[in-house]
């Protein structure tokens, strides 16, 4: 095995080692609080949903790409391929448009408590659920010709505007379709970045006008509410640091490979490593910073703790030769 190959399978195992255990550890603790304390919060319910899409995304591509890096070929036929493209697609579009949305809403629970602000944030939060579902029937809407342009990987010449994904190929037949298809998606991708990028500066600015104003000002119900809203906002912040690093990347790569007339299976998988990278480490991010999900990680520990010490009586045993 050549180190690039080496390389490449180390990488996307890890991220496959990483992401799936933290995106069903943020799914199950969501649903276990919303069984047993029968409700969840919104900005929650959208960390739980960002958790399924990202898994979504690893299953649909890190775990093809890993195997495929693992020496296994021709895994998947025509239909196969249509499907996990598509899957991978929607819900790494779905990923985008989450984080955005999580962004902007954050940026409106933290603001100033006007007559409009209020009105937003009353209206977002009871129409949550519905937004995600818009986001999801708008990403299928857009991704039909995945259905006409995927096949299974076959040893003959294809269209200089093809994508090669490990066991799959992308054709686009001729310049116009693959240019148009790719400034679409290139454009949505800026669509969502652009509210993302206002509402995240917004937060910034409130996070400091709220540092200088609590300086010296003894703590009240209210101002411990707000620094509840005020920790989550630098959650929040720190995901949108990390897809704008991560996404940002491989845009910059896309934009240039719509430049090429043959994008090498090297680059693909580059930037499919710098795509699927924001589904694996985003967990990470959710679970250091959001308390609940510290509280039945800890929780977790002591009972398991507690099992072990139970089962030798309380006490440490000696091992001895």
């Amino acid at each position: 095995m050549d180190p690039y190959t080496l390389l490449k399978a180390i990488g996307f195992l890890l991220l496959v080692i990483i992401g799936i255990p933290g995106n069903v550890f943020i799914m199950m603790q969501f649903t276990y609080l919303k069984i047993t304390e029968k409700k969840l919060l919104p900005t929650n319910f959208i960390l739980m949903v960002l958790a399924l899409v990202n898994l979504l995304v690893i299953l649909s591509r890190i775990i093809p790409q890993s195997i495929n890096a693992l020496g296994v070929e021709e895994l998947l036929d025509d239909t196969e391929c249509k499907f996990v493209i598509f899957t991978y697609r929607v819900n790494r579009a779905m990923s985008i448009c989450v984080t955005s949305f999580l962004s902007c809403y954050q940026c409106i629970l933290i603001a100033p408590n006007t007559k409009i602000w209020m009105y937003l944030k009353h209206k977002v939060t009871q129409n949550v659920v519905a937004i995600i579902l818009f986001f999801w029937i708008i990403n299928i809407a857009i991704y039909p010709y995945v259905f006409f342009s995927s096949h299974a990987r076959r040893n003959q010449t294809t269209s200089p505007y093809t994508l090669h994904l490990v066991y799959c190929d992308s054709d686009f037949l001729n310049y116009m379709a693959y240019i148009v298809n790719g400034s679409i998606y290139s454009l949505r991708d800026f669509i969502f970045v652009g509210p993302m990028a206002l509402a995240s500066s917004y937060i910034v600015f409130i996070l400091l006008s709220h540092e200088k104003s609590v300086k010296g000002i003894r703590s009240s119900d209210r101002t411990q509410r707000r620094s509840v809203e005020y920790r989550a906002s630098k959650a929040v912040i720190l995901l949108v640091a990390l897809y704008v690093l991560l996404y940002g990347l491989d845009n910059c790569m896309w934009i240039y490979t719509l430049t090429l007339s043959n994008v090498t299976t090297n680059m693909g998988e580059i930037r499919i490593f710098l795509a699927s990278s924001y589904a694996s480490l985003s967990p990470i991010v959710i679970i250091i910073t959001n308390p609940k999900l510290q509280q039945n990680l800890l929780t977790c520990s002591k009972k398991r703790h507690c099992q072990g010490d139970f089962k030798t009586g309380g006490y440490v045993y000696a091992i001895s030769k």
